[in-house]
């Protein structure tokens, strides 16, 4: 989700070689998926996990669906809302190790992997395009639907997010009050860092390009540095699907970036939720072009402390959390910071997330 201030270029071809890139398995078995029978959970990837299709009728390049992704570990004693998890830009739910922390604290977890991303992203698509994030309401709509019927007795859930997906969350919940106990924000993308002119005059280049042609591609550098941080393939931790997390981000559209433009415009006028919110940051953030051993212990991708700043215009009850040595995902980062950011969430939860 790294992106520039400077003035933007389009690219008409992109969404075209993005498609390919999408089509291309890289190594056998690492495929993308198919849409599962409908109203069918199916063995997932991850152990101990299941996945439901979420049919979302077509859009102009052809059907279309999210992936609901669930750990079928019930927790010993379920006291607690159910969790749903959504993912950022370029990006899919890969932490098992997160979902079975939440069950351990006695909630149930479910993960959606949005349109066009991840379990979802199909070959005709091109990868994490979208024009508006309210779309993106149908799936978490019908996700929140089948928690529900999952968990009767368990009440309203609790909503997290990563990066982009936090922003997603959060415009979500204040289009939708009352639907979510609470939302736990992982490093949410609330804003393009940089000084506030550079920030309009980019808007101001790419909401007319988003009208003449969404899909255009944006000629911005697509570095390596956070996928290094995050793959065991690297200097991370975790195993990454090649085609669902690839080593570059998906190549940004001009009709994507309008959208989350039009989000952080929101953001900044404010959102004024009632629901209590927690937003988990790293103390720092760097800004190399290559990758240095830096990249583990700060947020390599966004400005915290405009993060930070920008927390307080999400509501009248927001909790920032800072987390030493965190990375851009701070659930990603060296097992002690992430142990530490969860007691956090834990105990946070414990007053707040019912």
């Amino acid at each position: 989700m790294t992106t520039s201030t400077s003035s933007p270029r389009s690219d008409s071809g992109g969404s075209e070689r993005g498609k390919e890139r999408a089509s291309e398995a890289q190594h056998p078995g690492d495929e993308l998926l198919e849409d599962s029978p409908a109203g069918v959970w199916v063995p997932d990837c991850l152990p101990g996990c299941s996945r439901r299709t979420i049919p979302l009728g077509e859009d102009f390049e052809g059907s279309v669906s999210a992936t609901l992704v669930r750990c079928d570990q019930q927790p010993a004693r379920p006291s607690a809302p159910p969790v749903l998890q959504i993912h950022g830009w370029t990006d899919y739910f890969y932490n098992l190790e997160l979902a079975h922390r939440f069950v351990e604290a006695g909630h149930r977890f479910y993960a959606l992997d949005l349109r066009k991303y991840g379990r979802s992203l199909r070959a005709h698509q091109t990868p994490g395009h979208i024009d508006d994030l309210a779309a993106y309401d149908a799936e978490i709509q019908a996700a929140l639907e089948i928690i529900a019927q999952e968990n009767p007795e368990a009440g309203r859930p609790v909503v997290a997010g990563h990066s982009t997906g936090g922003l997603v969350a959060a415009l979500w919940a204040q289009r939708h009050p009352g639907q979510a106990a609470a939302l736990v924000l992982n490093s949410p993308w609330l804003e393009v860092p940089g000084h506030s002119p550079a920030r309009a005059a980019a808007e101001g280049i790419v909401t007319p390009l988003g009208a003449v042609n969404p899909t255009a591609t944006l000629r911005v550098p697509r570095l390596e540095h956070y996928w290094e941080s995050l793959s065991d393939q690297a200097h991370g931790e975790w195993q990454l699907h090649p085609l669902w997390r690839p080593r570059k981000s998906f190549p940004m559209t001009v009709g994507w970036l309008k959208a989350v433009f039009a989000g952080h415009r929101r953001v900044r006028e404010g959102l004024e939720m009632d629901l209590p919110v927690l937003v988990l940051l790293s103390t720092g953030t760097v800004y190399r072009p290559q990758w240095t051993p830096e990249h583990q212990e700060n947020d390599g991708v966004l400005d915290v402390e405009l993060l930070a700043r920008r927390a307080v215009r999400l509501g009248r009850h927001v909790t920032v959390v800072r987390i030493p040595q965190a990375m851009h995902d701070v659930f990603a980062s060296r097992q002690p910071v992430r142990t530490e950011a969860f007691e956090h969430v834990r105990r946070w939860l414990q007053v707040y997330g019912t």
